[in-house]
């Protein structure tokens, strides 16, 4: 399956080797290569997958506590504003 990819001429872009899709950054290279070819990742593109995962998931952690602590911070607001009114 071939798809055509709009990347503007002057844009860096990181292509996959093994499908030919291209990614804004080296670390999106990384995770598409380990969650769409797994089979085919030699030991250094395995690491650079599992690196990039784990500042994926880590970004997603601070992310999540600070999505709840909006959540928290409405929740209580507009508990006070129903007390008070």
């Amino acid at each position: 399956m071939t798809d055509d990819y709009d990347v503007p001429e002057n844009a860096e872009s990181y292509e996959c080797r093994y499908c030919g899709r291209p990614f804004a950054r080296e670390e999106w290279l990384a995770l598409h290569r380990g969650l769409d070819h797994p089979a085919q990742l030699d030991d250094e593109e395995v690491a650079a997958f599992r690196a990039a995962h784990d500042a994926e998931e880590s970004e997603l952690g601070v992310f999540r506590l600070r999505a709840l602590g909006a959540l928290v911070a409405i929740y209580f607001c507009l508990l006070m504003i129903y007390a008070l009114v």
